[in-house]
């Protein structure tokens, strides 16, 4: 560990971008730490960031302190190190046996000029801005008239900075060069939908064309007495069921977040009829499987009601997800802050491939057989299979 104290010392400097620690050798413990420099009330010092489980803890120590403890933490838990500066990086690896193997090597071209950010509290670059004053977000009581974001509703404006996160990453597959199309099925009170409009027509200056639908017609017509009085002229909500929707003849993104069972399984084949460039869904209620599902191998976990109601509808998504692979889509299943704080947090995004010489959807795929093996047919199979015959 000696020849690892003496690099150390060189990159423990304010020229320090981060030093990540991981592969734990044991578990139970931390999985990963970063450390980088900040300064504290003029002093240089490191902060440590550790992740144990789903908490996450802070600390701040000077460099001499900084040093011993990774070196311990090298020493008794983890196997790799990964050090950056703006001059070179330093990798370490520790194997079973305690041996370390260090690559140490100058980058290129001298280095960079960008020097670490070593502010103390790093304020995070949301999408929608802190200080700019948006309508629905005032109306929402998320913003003050002045733009402040009220305390008690900021986990709220992280929820939607994050969804909006979701939706950059697309961009790059929409053709911007005519008008883009959206539906959101299951719009609600549509908070989503507006952030929708507002980040692609406001701030990105897309022309987008987005549709809300819903079956409560008192929402609908709040939502659009909303939309008249922000000024979104391509923004309008209607009254309509998913399964029996006839409005549009394209559509390049579709919208589904919480449509209740298998109102999701609609939207999907929606989506997939328009040949749609993206979909985003998030389920709610899959209550389908669980009605279905039979295994004798997983009898002793399926006996309890609420293992049995999870299960069913993880392997609901899932197979909404390998359906969308097979219907010729590139798909994730991610994790998403729910505006409700309920456990129904699972975003399945998908986006249409490029190059895809039709559709691939065909009886007997490894879907079907899992499903017959858990005694089990979904609606979207259903729907999905008029596409394979």
């Amino acid at each position: 560990m000696e020849q690892l104290r003496e690099n150390l010392s060189d990159f423990l400097s304010d020229r320090l971008y981060q030093i990540i620690i991981s592969n734990p050798r044991k578990g139970g413990g931390a999985f990963k730490i970063k450390i980088r420099p900040v300064m504290v009330k003029g002093v240089l010092c490191f902060q440590e960031t550790t992740w144990k489980g789903s908490q996450v803890f802070h600390e701040n120590y000077g460099k001499e302190k900084m040093e011993e403890k990774i070196l311990c933490c090298m020493e008794t838990q983890f196997g790799q190190l990964e050090a950056e500066t703006m001059d070179e990086k330093l990798q370490a690896l520790v194997s079973k046996k305690g041996r370390v193997t260090l690559k140490r090597r100058k980058k290129k071209d001298g280095g960079s000029d960008i020097r670490p950010d070593i502010s103390h509290n790093r304020a995070k670059k949301y999408i929608l801005k802190e200080d700019e004053a948006v309508p629905f977000l005032i109306d929402l009581g998320v913003q003050t008239k002045e733009g402040k974001i009220v305390h008690a509703r900021y986990d709220k404006f992280k929820q939607i900075n994050r969804y909006l996160e979701f939706v950059e990453d697309i961009l790059p597959t929409l053709h911007k060069e005519r008008t883009i199309h959206i539906i959101d099925f299951g719009c609600g009170k549509s908070y989503l939908t507006f952030a929708l409009y507002y980040y692609l027509h406001e701030l990105k200056k897309i022309d987008v064309q987005i549709t809300g639908l819903d079956l409560k017609t008192s929402v609908i017509e709040n939502c659009n007495l909303l939309a008249q009085r922000y000024g979104y002229e391509k923004l309008r909500f209607y009254q309509g069921d998913i399964r029996t929707f006839q409005g549009m003849d394209k559509v390049d993104m579709v919208v589904s977040l919480h449509a209740c069972d298998t109102a999701t399984d609609y939207a999907i084949k929606k989506a997939v009829d328009w040949d749609a460039e993206v979909i985003f869904a998030v389920p709610c209620c899959q209550h389908e499987v669980n009605g279905q599902i039979q295994n004798e191998m997983l009898a002793p976990v399926l006996k309890y009601g609420l293992l049995k109601e999870r299960i069913a509808a993880l392997i609901t998504d899932g197979m909404r997800a390998g359906l969308l692979e097979e219907m010729g889509y590139d798909t994730q299943v991610l994790e998403f802050i729910d505006m409700e704080h309920t456990p129904k947090n699972i975003l399945i995004r998908a986006v249409k491939r490029r190059k895809e010489d039709g559709r691939r959807r065909r009886k007997g795929s490894e879907i079907d057989r899992m499903a017959e093996s858990l005694h089990v047919e979904t609606t979207l199979q259903k729907l999905m299979e008029q596409d394979g015959e």
